[in-house]
């Protein structure tokens, strides 16, 4: 449009554009030019240079950095990135590391938590703060009481977002592993304690 614009006014009746043609001396055999056999010429370049712009700007929003940032989704989830394990059989202690998108206590993880096959929960280690400058972060929490050969989930909590990011499922004996878990599988232990009281930055 502002190539449009831009063009439109150089070819306006009182424009320099006009003034400067309409005193031009012809060449001998060289029919003159007038604001009428310019006309046809001038609404080409407009239309041309309209044409143009057009395409500069389409190929600018159809560019491969362009659609991925338009499809890209908002991650508002938190994501268990590894699990390491510690002490004895029924007293473990688990280091679990978490990626999260955290901006301040309106959206921060605010749990990681142990569950078996069914969804019972068996741990819950409450955050009690976000890690904006700390990405992935490490926090450990215990006494975990499972077996060695006790396959288990380990997942991390949103607020606001909840359940749904990255899960590890595994055991201390063969160790944990990224697999898929259902976003609503045993969702309802986002309302069971312990819960977070607070957060503190």
């Amino acid at each position: 449009m502002l190539v449009k614009n831009h063009m439109a006014a150089l070819i306006r009746p009182d424009s320099s554009l006009w003034k400067a043609w309409e005193r031009r001396t012809p060449s001998q055999g060289q029919r003159p030019l007038t604001r009428q056999s310019l006309e046809p010429l001038s609404l080409k370049l407009v239309t041309v240079g309209f044409a143009l712009a057009l395409s500069l700007a389409w190929g600018l929003a159809s560019s491969p950095d362009a659609i991925e940032a338009r499809e890209a989704p908002a991650t508002t989830l938190a994501d268990v990135v590894s699990v390491d394990v510690t002490g004895t059989p029924r007293s473990y202690t688990l280091s679990v590391g978490v990626k999260s998108p955290d901006q301040g206590c309106q959206q921060y993880a605010d749990w990681w938590e142990v569950l078996t096959e069914e969804g019972k929960l068996i741990y819950r280690r409450i955050l009690t703060h976000s890690h904006v400058d700390e990405q992935p972060f490490v926090r450990s929490g215990g006494p975990v009481a499972i077996a060695p050969d006790q396959v288990v989930w380990v997942r991390a909590h949103m607020h606001p977002g909840g359940y749904g990011g990255t899960a590890l499922k595994g055991s201390v004996q063969t160790g944990f592993a990224k697999a898929d878990l259902n976003p609503q599988f045993a969702v309802d232990l986002a309302k069971a304690p312990p819960l977070p009281q607070s957060c503190a930055f």
